[in-house]
């Protein structure tokens, strides 16, 4: 084995270890009987692949106690799902890596074992944040696509960032309870499994009413109505990154083509929405 090979393999077993102790601490923490038997089953898996690689370099390996302690805080803050996904994504690049090396059949067959985690894990975890998702979804994305343009609409036709926060802000809440009690009807009509109406309506209205707080707070704040529209689109396309890499983490969708549908709809909007705004105040001559 050469020193570039031998590095790679401690690199592997360290990385083994290390999940080792996170899917253990995963398992400790999960409620549901069956999926912590899953979890602390991966948990020996990696530990044995650990052993197996230790064979082959004849050392031991220790885990990285930075990687555990930050996939415990995602496990924590996003749920075990998005931990778990987020992880196993990491593994199947080690997957591919295990079979470049067709001289080490014991290492080529641990890529097997990897492919046979990430099978396990698909319908593991029924947490209740993924249950009411699509209702976080309907919230958030109503938000962004509304009220950007609304936002941008005021802007124009108002430019008074003071009055544009006041105006966004009441319209804000009342499209937030208006979302809420529709959900609320929604899920309540159609009975959908594992969905409480009133849970469903406070994740559809807090996400959107969270959404409108950031939004317009940078007309609260600022003097200039123009760059507080440029930075309630930059927080808008933010919130849009960040809510689509959850979304495609946990569901195991595409990000990229989520997240360009998504900013496409709601600048697109925006656009249309501050040329109305334009074309308002210059046919009525009304302003503010």
């Amino acid at each position: 084995m050469n020193p570039q090979t031998k590095q790679s393999f401690l690199k592997f077993q360290k990385t083994e270890l290390t999940e080792s102790v996170i899917y253990h601490r995963l398992s400790l923490r999960e409620k549901d009987p069956q999926n912590a038997k899953v979890l602390e089953k991966i948990a020996q898996e990696e530990a044995k692949h650990h052993d197996i690689i230790a064979q082959i370099t004849g050392q031991r390996a220790t885990p990285c106690r930075l990687k555990i302690i930050w996939f415990m805080f995602l496990a924590r803050v996003f749920g075990i799902t998005f931990a778990v996904k987020l992880m196993e994504g990491n593994e199947g690049h080690a997957a591919q890596e295990y079979r470049t090396y067709e001289s080490f059949p014991a290492v080529q067959k641990l890529a097997d074992d990897e492919d046979a985690h990430e099978a396990a894990l698909i319908n593991l975890i029924s947490e209740e944040r993924l249950n009411y998702m699509g209702s976080v979804v309907l919230g958030l994305s109503d938000a962004l696509v509304e009220f950007t343009g609304a936002l941008a609409g005021f802007t124009f036709a108002l430019q008074n960032p003071k009055l544009v926060a006041l105006t966004g802000a009441i319209t804000g809440i009342a499209a937030a309870l208006s979302m809420g009690s529709s959900e609320y009807l929604s899920s309540k009509t159609e009975k959908a499994e594992g969905k409480h109406p009133i849970k469903a309506a406070i994740y559809t209205g807090g996400a959107y009413i969270l959404t409108v707080g950031l939004l317009v707070a940078p007309y609260a704040l600022l003097d200039n109505v123009f760059v507080a529209l440029g930075l309630m689109l930059f927080l808008a396309l933010l919130v849009i990154a960040s809510f689509t890499f959850y979304y495609a983490v946990a569901k195991g969708e595409n990000f990229k083509g989520r997240f360009l549908e998504m900013a496409g709809l709601s600048f697109g909007v925006a656009a249309v929405s501050f040329f109305i705004g334009f074309l308002l105040q210059k046919f009525t001559g009304i302003e503010a």
